[in-house]
């Protein structure tokens, strides 16, 4: 049986384990042969939007690692906007209302409020928080 999953990551992209935990859930889910729509970044997880993420070249690049995922399965990836806007993380759209000098969500991210999350939680098999 086919499930439909949505994953919450709460921790950022470097710093600790959730985030990578819940990436190599998302291949370990894909590869079962299970459907992920949706990815939704919350609280520090929005540090993985970052476009100004640059780990050492002997590290792993979550942050890309996301943006394939994402690509090649037909994933959104969100990131909570307030919770961004905080930590600045800022997204296009978000600078200009902002009048911020220059936005840094990474390509392939989005930004979505709460009802974004609610909306995975009504349409959603299982959902799997980190």
């Amino acid at each position: 049986m086919t499930l439909n999953y949505v994953l919450v990551v709460d921790g950022p992209a470097y710093g600790s384990q959730a985030a990578r935990s819940a990436y190599q859930f998302a291949l370990a889910l894909l590869k079962a042969g299970h459907q992920l729509s949706r990815i939704f970044f919350y609280q520090d997880g929005v540090y993985n939007g970052s476009v100004l993420t640059a780990p050492a070249s002997d590290e792993f690049d979550l942050v890309s690692a996301w943006q394939a995922l994402a690509k090649q399965h037909n994933i959104e990836l969100q990131t909570c906007v307030a919770a961004a806007l905080r930590r600045g993380i800022v997204g296009e759209q978000e600078a200009t209302l902002n009048a911020l000098p220059s936005q840094n969500l990474a390509e392939g991210f989005e930004q979505a409020g709460l009802g974004g999350l609610a909306e995975s939680l009504l349409t959603a098999d299982r959902v799997i928080q980190f």
